[in-house]
């Protein structure tokens, strides 16, 4: 706001006298670009938390489908309470994340955002967390 005041004193006092009105035309373009780049700002924000743009990566559409990873008989299961997930493509980000690992599976789910793991050998609890965190989602649990 303070911008716009400081551009109104410069026309202002830059136009010869008589073309005071020009001035107050040309701040209404400018705040007028200015209100509907905002508009459209807003708008994408809400379509990205709402999981309906493109975030995450970018380019629209669903992600393709991540096929479930073959792992030995099942040794562990664990329960990740995750946070941060908006949409698919962060789901898969997810799952493909927690499969980097040797020996590991993982069912992740967007309502509620959580991840199911199994796996066919012993994997630290933190070794899933870093996992997760790196794609910069959070662990809130680990059961």
């Amino acid at each position: 706001m303070q911008a716009i005041q400081s551009l109104l004193l410069l026309a202002d006092a830059a136009a010869p006298a008589g073309t005071a009105a020009s001035s107050k035309v040309g701040v209404a373009i400018v705040v007028l670009v200015f209100a509907i780049v905002l508009a459209l700002a807003v708008r994408a924000a809400l379509r990205h938390f709402k999981g309906e743009g493109g975030c995450c990566g970018g380019g629209a559409g669903e992600p393709p489908p991540v096929a479930d990873k073959a792992i030995g008989p099942a040794v562990a299961r664990r329960e990740l309470a995750l946070g941060g997930l908006h949409c698919m493509k962060c789901v898969a980000r997810v799952k493909a994340a927690l499969e980097a690992l040797p020996g590991v599976a993982a069912d992740v789910t967007l309502d509620p955002q959580r991840a199911v793991v199994r796996m066919d050998r012993k994997v630290p609890d933190e070794a899933l967390r870093k996992a997760v965190e790196a794609q910069g989602f959070q662990v809130l649990s680990i059961a």
